[in-house]
């Protein structure tokens, strides 16, 4: 066993991106799921935010509402400036389920987000 290996590069391991339903994906591959797959239900949450107080809020409130649904599937959290004008949202905080820009620019309450969850479910 040597301790040191000169002049060889360790071999990065490159990961397919892993989507939030548990598949791996490329990003070009998206339609309707993040992953690719028909969506049939909710496979995908997201709160878009900059951080603040407000965009938090509105992240733990959709956490509780996803919780209390009995979805198994983990709220995405995303501040990335960039990543949030991927999705066109011009106003704070937003929510987005299996891709698509479901609310924006206004705090939902926990039950709220419930009532978006299982009108969009159905």
């Amino acid at each position: 066993m040597a301790l040191f290996n000169f002049g060889k590069k360790k071999e990065e391991e490159k990961k397919a991106p892993v989507c939030c339903c548990g598949s791996e994906a490329a990003a070009e591959e998206r339609t309707g799921c993040c992953c690719g797959a028909p969506v049939e239900g909710i496979c995908c949450v997201k709160v878009l935010g900059a951080g603040c107080k407000t965009c938090h809020e509105q992240y733990e409130n959709a956490q509780a509402a996803v919780k209390a649904m009995g979805l198994n599937l983990e709220v995405e959290y995303i501040t990335d400036m960039e990543k949030v004008m991927g999705y066109g949202v011009m106003s704070m905080p937003a929510i987005v389920v299996n891709e698509k820009v479901v609310s924006m620019g206004k705090l939902l309450k926990a039950a709220d987000v419930e009532n978006l969850l299982r009108k969009l479910s159905d």
